[in-house]
C-alpha cells in the first residue's frame, strides 16, 4: 500500500450498517472558489487495469478510465440529473432535419492546458482519431457512430458538423462522455502512441486539473488548472489545489483509508466494505445505468449452441437467494439485460424466470443430457455437460462468492461449470477467439444503445456470439429514431428476445458506492455514480 500524508483521525463512532446507503443525486457541479480554498483532496479507487495501457478513455473500455480521466477531459455537452443536455465546450447545437448531421457552435475562449486552443480542428481530430482503424478503439469508436460516422466538417474556427450516413440518435448522449473527451491535438500528432500508458505531458486536455504526476499501480496526482472557465454550468477552476488518486486494489483497504481520514473520498465500495466505517462518513450508492451483471453464453461454441440447455442454465440459478446473500440486500437482482435506472427498462419481465431447477432438469432431460457420470454430472454421446467460464482479473471478492453459487446451483443439475481467473492478456487471448463457454461482467450506459454492441452480429462486445437478422434490425431501429417512446418500444422488444433466447443471463445490478468524510462538502455525481469534483473543498 502506498505511503499517505498524515491526517486527522476520524472518530470511530456507531457502526454504519450498510442498509443506510444513501441513492445519490446527480446534482450538476458548481465552481468552487479557488483563492479562498486550497489544499488536497485524496480519492481512493480500485484502479488495478490502468497500468495495463488503460489511461486513455478513447481506446480503453473500463469505466475506471474515464471516471480518473473526467479531471482532464472536458465534453461538448454535459448530461443533468433529468437526462436533458447543457451547453460545455460547445455553446450551442443543432440537428439537422433528417437527424444526420449535428453542427455545434463552440466556445472561443477555451486552451488545452498545453497552450493549444480549442477550436474546430481540435474536434475533427480527435473524432477522426477514434474511428481511425490503427487506433483501435471500440467502445468510443461504437459511440461514435462506428461505421454510421461519415466525418467531422469544420464550418469555420468556432463552428464544427459532425455527420452520420444516418439518422444517430444517442449521439448527444455519447458527446457528454469522457469517451469523446478532447486531447489536444499537440499530443495526438507527437504523442498519440503514448495516451495509453499516460502521464505528465501527455494526458493533456482542457479539464479542471492537469495530470502532473502518474506512479501506476500506486497515485495519479491531478494539479488545479487555475484558468479553467469554462465547466458545465458555470464550474471554474476547483476549489481543491490538488486531487491525489491512490490506486487501492482491496476494498477493505479503501474502506479502511477513508475511515481513519487517510483518504477523504473512496470510490468502487462493494456493501460489505462499508458497515464499519463510522458515523462520521457519508456514503452515497447509485444504481448504475446501462446492462447489469450478467452471464454471457457462447452459443457458437461448445455446449450453450442449444437453447434448452440455456434456458435450464438460467433456471438452475437460485439468483434470488444468492444476491441477497452476497449483497446484503444493497443490490437488486437483474431481470432484464437493461437496469432500471435505464430509459427502456422493461418492467414487464420482473418476476418471469424465477429459479426452478426441476424445470431446468427437464429441459436438460429433453436435450438428451440424461445419463451420469461418478460425479453427477450429465453426459451425452460420452461427453460431460460441461462449461468453462473465463474471467478478468482482478475479481472481486463478492463476485467470487456469486460465482461460487453458481456452480454450486448448477452442478445440483448435474452442469459441471469450471471457472478460469485470467490476467488481462490471458483473457484476451480466448476472448478474441471466443474459445470459451461462459464470460461476466457489466457495462454502464445511459443510453440504450449499448445493447447494440452487445447483441448486434458485429457488435465489439458480442460475447455470446448472436447473429440475428431480427434483432439487428431492431438494434438498427433504435439507433435510428429520434422519438423516445418509439425508442423505449423497439428496446422492449429486444430485451423480451432475450428473455426467450437467452444469449444474457442478467444477475444483480450493481451501483456505485462512494463514501467521503465529513471534511468534504460539495461532491457531485455524473449519472453514471462518477464523482465530479468541480466544486469540492475540504475543511482541514
Amino acid at each position: 500500500m502506498p505511503a499517505f500524508t498524515a491526517r486527522r483521525l476520524l472518530p470511530l463512532a456507531a457502526i454504519a450498517a450498510a442498509s443506510a446507503l444513501v441513492l445519490s443525486a446527480c446534482s450538476a457541479p458548481s465552481g468552487g472558489d479557488a483563492a479562498s480554498e486550497g489544499g488536497e483532496l485524496v480519492w481512493a479507487i480500485e484502479g488495478a487495469n490502468l497500468s495495463a495501457g488503460k489511461m486513455d478513455p478513447q481506446v480503453s473500455q473500463l469505466d475506471v478510465t474515464a471516471m480518473v480521466q473526467r479531471q482532464v477531459l472536458d465534453s461538448l455537452v454535459f448530461q443533468e440529473s433529468d437526462g436533458s443536455f447543457s451547453p460545455w465546450l460547445a455553446k450551442k447545437w443543432t440537428v439537422s432535419d433528417d437527424g444526420k448531421t449535428y453542427t455545434f457552435e463552440l466556445r472561443d475562449d477555451v486552451t488545452f492546458t498545453d497552450g493549444t486552443p480549442f477550436d474546430a480542428e481540435a474536434v475533427k481530430a480527435n473524432f477522426d482519431r477514434i474511428v481511425d482503424p490503427a487506433t483501435k478503439s471500440a467502445q468510443a469508436k461504437a459511440m461514435l457512430g462506428d461505421d454510421l460516422y461519415a466525418g467531422t466538417a469544420v464550418k469555420d474556427a468556432h463552428t464544427v458538423e459532425v455527420s452520420f450516413t444516418q439518422p444517430y440518435a444517442p449521439f448527444l448522449q455519447a458527446a457528454s462522455t469522457a469517451q469523446l473527451g478532447f486531447w489536444s491535438p499537440k499530443v495526438l500528432k507527437n504523442s498519440a502512441d503514448k495516451l495509453a500508458a499516460g502521464g505528465p505531458d501527455v494526458s493533456v486536455g482542457t479539464g479542471p486539473f492537469v495530470l502532473s504526476e502518474y506512479t501506476a499501480d500506486q497515485e495519479i496526482v491531478y494539479t488545479r488548472n487555475d484558468d479553467y472557465a469554462w465547466g458545465p454550468d458555470g464550474a471554474k477552476a476547483p476549489a481543491i489545489e490538488t486531487l491525489r488518486v491512490e490506486i487501492l486494489p482491496e476494498a477493505s483497504v479503501r474502506a479502511g483509508v477513508v475511515s481513519s481520514g487517510e483518504a477523504d473520498v473512496a470510490s468502487q465500495l462493494p456493501p460489505n466494505a462499508v458497515g464499519d466505517l463510522g458515523d462520521d462518513i457519508t456514503v452515497e450508492a447509485k444504481e448504475y445505468p446501462g446492462l447489469p451483471y450478467s452471464l454471457f453464453l457462447n452459443e457458437k461454441y461448445g455446449v450453450f449452441a442449444d437453447q434448452k440447455v440455456r434456458e435450464a442454465f438460467s433456471l438452475a440459478i437460485d439468483v434470488d437467494a444468492a444476491v441477497e446473500q452476497i449483497f446484503f440486500g444493497e443490490f437488486p437482482r437483474a431481470w432484464s439485460i437493461l437496469g432500471p435506472t435505464t430509459p427502456g427498462y422493461d418492467e414487464s419481465l420482473e418476476g418471469t424466470w424465477a429459479f426452478d431447477a426441476d424445470k431446468a432438469n427437464a429441459l436438460l432431460d429433453e436435450a438428451g443430457w440424461t445419463e451420469r457420470d461418478a460425479d453427477g454430472i450429465r453426459m451425452k454421446d460420452g461427453k460431460r455437460l460441461s462449461a468453462r467460464w473465463i474471467a478478468w482479473t482482478p475479481i472481486p471478492e463478492d463476485r467470487t462468492a456469486l460465482a461460487n453459487a453458481v456452480q454450486s446451483d448448477l452442478k445440483k443439475v448435474g452442469f459441471e461449470i469450471t471457472r478460469e481467473a485470467l490476467e488481462p492478456a490471458a483473457y484476451n487471448e480466448q476472448y478474441g477467439p471466443k474459445t470459451y463457454d461462459i464470460t461476466d461482467w457489466d457495462f454502464s450506459g445511459v443510453d440504450a444503445d449499448l445493447l447494440r454492441s452487445h447483441l448486434g452480429t458485429d457488435g465489439f462486445q458480442n460475447a455470446s456470439q448472436v447473429s440475428d437478422p431480427a434483432v439487428d434490425e431492431l438494434l438498427a431501429d433504435g439507433l435510428a429514431s429520434s422519438d423516445p417512446a418509439q425508442r423505449n418500444g423497439i428496446y422492449t422488444e429486444v430485451q423480451q428476445w432475450n428473455a426467450e433466447h437467452v444469449a444474457i443471463v442478467p444477475l444483480y445490478v450493481n451501483s456505485a458506492i462512494t463514501a467521503q468524510n465529513d471534511d468534504v462538502k460539495g461532491l457531485a455525481y455524473d449519472l453514471y455514480g462518477r464523482p465530479l469534483f468541480y466544486g469540492v473543498s475540504v475543511a482541514r
